[in-house]
Order: C-alpha cells, then structure tokens, then sequence
C-alpha cells in the first residue's frame, strides 16, 4: 500500500488533530503517503484531497477541532455519490482510508469500502462515548473534564447561595458524560437515557439532602433523559419541592472544543497508529479501539449493531454516594 486518505466525519471531537498527526507520521514512517479530505465525506464528493507530509501536521497535536473539517453530507448517502467519491479515490490512486467518526461515518465508510473495494479503517471519534469495540471513545475524557470544570465552578455559586443547579450535559442518546462527571463532581443526582427518570424520586433525594444539611444540590441531565431536559426537570422538581431556590445551566458544545487531555492525546497517538497498521496488514472494515489497555480490531459494524450498557455498578455507585 503506497498511498492512503484520512478525514474526519461528523461531530468533532477532541483529539482528532492529535489522531490525524499519528495517521500521517506513522504512515510517512513506513514510506506511505497520506492525503487528507477536507470536510468528510461531502469534501470527498468534491475531491478534495490534499498531500500531508509530516510537517503539515506540526502543532495540531494541541488544538481542539480538526484541522481537515468536517460536514454532513446527504449526497453520500446515495449510491451515485458514493460513486463520485470513489472516482477521486481512485485518480489519487487512493488504496485505503481511515475515518475519524462515530457510528454514522463508519457506516458510510463501510458501503463506500464495498461499492469501491478500497479498504477502510475506522477510529472512534465522538465525545459520546456511545461506541461499541472500545472502553473509551476519542474525546470523551476532555469533555467529561470540561463538564467538570463547569460543575466544580458552578458548585460555588450553589453554595454561596444554598440552590440547586440543574446542569445538562451533551448526550442525546447516551449518559455517559452525565454519568462521569456527576460521579467525579460530587452530584446529587444524575439523569441518564439509559435509566428512566422518576421525578418524585428526585425530589425526595433534594429534600432529604437539604433536611440533613447540606448547602446546595447539583444534579447532572444528559440532553437525551426521558423527562425533557435541564428545563423541564427543573421545572417539575420545583414544583415538588416549592421552596427550592435553583437555577439551570446548559453547558452546550463548549464540551466539545478545547486542547484535548494527556489521555485524549495518548489514546489518539495509539489509534492512529494502529489504523496504519491495520491498512498495511491488508485489514479492511475495521475498528480499531483500546480494551483493557490493549489496542484490538472489531469489525464495523459492531460500532452500529452493538450497544454497549452502561453499568449498573457505576449508577450504583451514584446512587451511594449521593448523600
């Protein structure tokens, strides 16, 4: 293999310039070149690709984003898109990819690899971490220490006024940046899709946490819970506890940018390293993750069909040390 692409698909997320870095170096490494596509699948319709040596990527390992873009792109869902960007593959003589993304681009990696037979290698890339085939996703543990920081900040202000903050955090269909960072944060209560809400359990536990003492409540809302959001939880919780002083904070997608952590930017050197390899290996329609610190290959569409669940020790353990 003499000549790869890399790009970048769906919601950003960070570390995917760190990962890019590993991608292009480590390909340069063994005397392959590497062309990068900007704006996902839509810039690969358009043939936009470009040659990355390894000095394009100095000074992207620190940034947030990603250097190469990306977009949605409802052309690529159909066959005669697929089509447009397999005949720019194929004029760069383009002989494998590796897409940076969640479940959504590795489906659209997987039929671009078997409508054009180039190989594809994905790296798991969404602050979600809603991704089967790995303990953590590219990105997950910076956003979760975004939320954190909000949250500790946040804690100040509940005290010095002895209120109840509402925060909801990113996670329309999975709880685990609410999960870890209410548990990290020292949360009242957490709201997650995974587990239906009870609004008067809710209230009893912000009762019984002002009745024993203590100064303010913190409870962490995944966008994605059943009971509507920060908004409506709060709203229904104020109605069951009619003296509550509380607020609502929407943290957004500042949980998305920033300088990516030491472990955002380790897992990436690995996983783009390991894309390399497997393309080199002659591996096609892969995932490469880290599981239990070792680095593995899982079929695509494992990343789609499997959901991995969420544990119940870890909502467990919310639950006790809530107090």
């Amino acid at each position: 293999m003499q000549r790869i692409a890399v790009l970048t698909s769906g919601g950003d997320a960070p570390g995917m310039n760190a990962a890019i870095r590993a991608v292009v170096r480590s390909a340069d490494a063994r005397g392959v070149q590497v062309y990068g596509v900007q704006r996902g699948f839509e810039g690969l319709i358009e043939g936009r690709l470009s040659y990355l040596s390894a000095r394009r990527v100095s000074g992207i390992l620190h940034l947030g984003g990603t250097m190469l873009g990306s977009a949605r792109s409802d052309r690529f869902l159909t066959i005669e898109g697929r089509a447009q960007a397999t005949e720019h593959l194929q004029e760069q003589e383009i002989e494998g990819i590796v897409v940076i993304g969640g479940d959504g681009s590795f489906r659209g990696a997987q039929a671009l690899s078997k409508e054009s037979g180039i190989a594809v290698v994905g790296v798991p890339g969404t602050i979600d971490n809603d991704i089967s085939g790995c303990d953590y996703t590219l990105g997950f543990d910076t956003a979760v220490n975004t939320a954190l920081e909000a949250i500790d900040r946040l804690r100040d202000t509940a005290a010095s006024h002895q209120r109840a903050f509402f925060i909801e955090v990113m996670g329309r269909s999975s709880g685990w940046i609410a999960l870890y960072s209410a548990i990290a944060g020292g949360a009242t209560d957490v709201l997650v899709p995974e587990r239906p809400t009870d609004i008067d359990v809710l209230v009893d536990r912000i009762r019984q946490a002002f009745e024993l003492g203590k100064q303010y409540c913190l409870i962490v809302v995944a966008e994605g819970d059943d009971a509507g959001g920060a908004y409506e939880v709060a709203r229904r919780a104020g109605e069951g506890v009619r003296e509550l002083d509380h607020r609502v904070t929407t943290l957004g997608h500042v949980q998305r940018g920033g300088p990516p952590t030491m472990r955002d930017r380790i897992l990436a050197a690995r996983l783009g390293d390991a894309a390399v390899t497997a393309l080199m290996d002659g591996d096609d329609r892969v995932m490469v993750g880290e599981v239990h610190r070792d680095v593995i290959r899982t079929p695509l569409e494992r990343s789609w069909i499997v959901t991995d669940k969420m544990p119940d020790e870890l909502l467990d353990l919310m639950d006790r040390l809530a107090r």
